[in-house]
């Protein structure tokens, strides 16, 4: 019987991704996983702004989207790097189609809050009989966070949010956040392999965790629910499964009690 994991690529990780991670990829499909994979692409949508010298903004993290922003978000997302990916997957021999969440009802959305953060959406309903299409006739769907409300206006979408949306719709049993990093480090540098929210807001406050690495794990916790009960970080410039194992640190709400 197939298993689903939900794979999460951050814009810049896409352009690191290494020989190792398309093996685990390979190990996964060949141990009847099926996979999707949700990117984002925040620098390179920043870059083509500051190209195009487009002003931007974020509030509380979020990218305030006008019209110019949403065209070159679109562009970027739905265009430079979801085909970039999809071309990855498909020279390393991955079958993968890629397409937006705009594309066939995938994705549908509401304004998370238009006066502040203008064409910014919250997935409301997920298709997920187009994904499953997709991966029962042996493809990766590769999905870019793009989505539309009731009246077929386009909205930009938090990539984490898409793809948890995504992952909750679908019934995966894993829910990976691919990052530039093997997991969250102890102060020894050494791999936590479990980790509770509570135990990592005690690492951000004693400054063990820093830096760029406290927005991803506050987004893997943020997407944790009755539903998604497991978030793991894994890298993915190395193999993030070995001996069917996945490699990383696994976040969850609760460590459980084994009692004797």
């Amino acid at each position: 019987m197939s298993k689903t994991v939900v794979l999460k690529c951050g814009g810049s990780t896409v352009h690191q991704l290494s020989e190792s991670f398309f093996q685990s990829l390979k190990d996964l499909i060949d141990g009847n996983w099926k996979v999707v994979i949700v990117h984002g692409g925040g620098p390179d949508i920043t870059n083509m702004l500051n190209a195009l010298k487009i002003e931007t903004e974020f509030v509380n993290g979020q990218r305030k989207t006008s019209e110019k922003v949403l065209e070159i978000a679109e562009m970027v997302l739905a265009g430079k790097i979801n085909k970039h990916l999809t071309n990855l997957l498909q020279q390393k021999g991955l079958k993968s189609i890629g397409l937006s969440g705009s594309d066939g009802e995938l994705l549908q959305a509401a304004f998370l809050d238009k006066e502040k953060l203008g064409l910014v959406g919250k997935v409301t309903k997920v298709n997920e009989k187009v994904v499953s299409l997709l991966m029962e006739n042996g493809y990766i769907p590769v999905i870019a966070p793009l989505a539309r409300t009731e009246t077929h206006e386009t909205l930009n979408v938090n990539a984490d949010l898409a793809a948890a949306a995504i992952a909750h719709a679908i019934g995966a049993e894993k829910f990976l956040f691919v990052t530039d990093v093997p997991g969250i480090l102890d102060e020894k540098k050494q791999l936590i392999e479990n980790i509770t929210p509570t135990e990592i807001e005690a690492l951000i406050e004693s400054e063990v965790i820093t830096g760029g690495m406290i927005p991803k794990v506050q987004s893997a916790i943020a997407t944790l629910s009755d539903i998604c009960q497991e978030v793991m970080i894994v890298s993915g410039q190395s193999a993030f499964v070995e001996n069917d194992r996945f490699k990383g640190t696994k976040i969850v709400e609760k460590m459980e009690v084994i009692s004797s």
